[in-house]
């Protein structure tokens, strides 16, 4: 779906799409990566029935504002990262300008995405879907997580500032995608609320476990720089709480995800496996 979206041919409304911006954006969203999020929207989509290139379309307008988070983490006023998904990161395999603007596009490309008719035949919850990704992405989520952890450098966080650095920074697009993913299929209002809770318990797992590979990962292995955490002063769990607190942490935390989906038996099977895989993962 990515790669049909993501062509050279103009959409209506559309001028003109520059030759290069396209392959930058392309670089940046086709090279690889877990797609996490949009696997776990469609993984809850399908648990309440619904598969489609809709739900499809939606998974790729979140996987673009991850793909342009990254592109833009990557840049030198930011993390300064030479390497992504074991490939030069996008301002060193073009420039910092396109790289820039290739991030500037797929987020806006996102927003054109979750407005297309196919996510969904009810523009209001299209529209609802919409208004959760802005707010997912941005000041109160991810944008602002960013701002947050880039404050948080050489400085002493307790436990609960970190939780909530690392609750908007990385968790909010990954409780978006369980919540979005059951809404899209028409959910009742109780098993959204109980999918939300799951991508909340499962955006902590990730973050848990991606500290703890930046601290015990091969580089190799993760296709990017590891150490770069203790090396830029920044503010984890691990850190705080050492490696064998982190470890019990991700247990307790795929056990209440695996509670959370006990009520759907084997519907969830996927679901309950993508959790042990955040938990468990080597990259």
């Amino acid at each position: 779906m990515l790669d049909r979206l993501l062509l050279g041919q103009t959409e209506e409304g559309e001028l003109a799409r520059p030759p290069r911006l396209v392959e930058a954006m392309r670089y940046a969203a086709l090279s690889g990566g877990k797609r996490l999020r949009p696997g776990l929207m469609l993984a809850a989509a399908r648990l309440f029935g619904r598969d489609d290139d809709g739900v499809l379309v939606a998974a790729a307008a979140l996987e673009c504002i991850h793909c342009y988070s990254l592109v833009h983490d990557d840049l030198p006023a930011m993390d300064d990262d030479d390497l992504r998904r074991g490939r030069p990161t996008v301002h060193r395999a073009f420039d910092e300008a396109t790289a820039i603007l290739a991030g500037d596009a797929l987020l806006t490309l996102a927003f054109d995405l979750v407005a297309d008719p196919r996510v969904h035949a009810e523009a209001c919850v299209r529209l609802a879907a919409s208004r959760d990704l802005a707010r997912a992405a941005g000041i109160g989520g991810m944008a602002g997580g960013q701002m947050l952890d880039l404050a948080a450098e050489h400085s002493t966080l307790g436990e609960t500032e970190i939780r909530l650095l690392q609750s908007m920074k990385t968790g909010a697009l990954i409780r978006y995608a369980a919540r979005t993913g059951a809404r899209l299929a028409d959910a009742s209002v109780e098993d959204i609320a109980r999918l939300t809770r799951f991508g909340e318990v499962i955006g902590l797992a990730f973050q848990l476990a991606d500290d703890l590979l930046d601290v015990e990962g091969d580089a190799a292995a993760l296709g990017k720089a590891a150490g770069k955490d203790a090396a830029a002063g920044k503010a984890t769990l691990v850190a705080l709480k050492g490696t064998a607190w982190t470890r019990a942490e991700l247990g307790r935390l795929v056990a209440e995800a695996e509670t959370l989906l006990a009520a759907f038996g084997e519907r969830a099977a996927s679901l309950a496996a993508l959790a042990r895989f955040v938990a468990a993962r080597d990259r």
